[in-house]
């Protein structure tokens, strides 16, 4: 065994969650799991291993993947890892009822079959807190409509990396709005070739530019949400 081998279990609570942002960003999906295991062992709720250690841990993954420091592959890596947290804690967390922040829809457009973009959204809203029901790939409108009426969520993402199926995304929201469905949800747009003009443009709520602002956004429409039923 290598003499500069961590060893979880002797880590304090504080340095273990610290070396579980350490493991988030290099990817290794065993520590995470250990470590997950290990604060559950100490009395962790799984909630609070949810919010501090994983996503916490992803945030900081977000942020350099947005400043160019990680790539996809890397970030992927992460997501993996946190993935293999999320198993662990998925069950213990509906058990617990922990506060569920609202539900998103999300699915990549017709004839686009990028889905590295979505899958990291999905999996960060889902570290946020959100229940999320992925389309896939290749989705034309009526995937997305059979979606929301099935589902009811708050909100539907719609994703698009290539230039030539950015339009679609007008289609589907056009649609909505021929059906009087679009006040109904909270519709966010994203992919690389997007911008802030384009969203306005296809008439989503807005464009996020990553998946770290993916959550933020959607955190912040759910806010006010909860506002106007407040105030209501």
């Amino acid at each position: 065994m290598a003499d500069d081998e961590i060893i979880l279990e002797d880590l304090s609570d504080e340095e273990l969650v610290q070396q579980m942002h350490d493991d988030l960003y290099d990817g290794l999906k065993e520590e995470i799991e250990d470590g997950t295991r290990i604060l559950l062992k100490r009395g962790w709720t799984p909630y609070d291993i949810l919010t501090q250690a994983l996503v916490e841990g992803m945030r900081i993954v977000g942020i350099d993947f947005r400043d160019g420091i990680l790539f996809v592959p890397e970030v992927l890596l992460s997501a993996n890892a946190m993935k293999a947290g999320m198993t662990i804690l998925r069950p213990l967390l509906a058990e617990t009822g922990a506060p569920k922040l609202g539900k998103m829809v999300i699915g990549t457009v017709k004839g686009d079959i990028h889905d590295i973009g979505k899958n990291l959204v999905g999996m960060m809203m889902e570290g946020a807190g959100f229940d999320v029901v992925d389309l896939g790939i290749n989705n034309p409108v009526e995937n997305y409509l059979e979606a929301l009426e099935r589902e009811q969520p708050d909100i539907l993402g719609m994703s698009a990396l290539l230039t030539t199926t950015m339009p679609y995304m007008k289609v589907v929201i056009d649609t909505m709005k021929e059906k009087g469905l679009r006040d109904d949800y909270v519709v966010l747009v994203g992919g690389a070739p997007l911008n802030e003009e384009f969203g306005k443009a296809v008439g989503a709520d807005a464009y996020c530019r990553d998946a770290a602002v993916a959550v933020e956004t959607a955190k912040d429409y759910m806010r006010r949400k909860h506002n106007q039923l407040a105030a209501g």
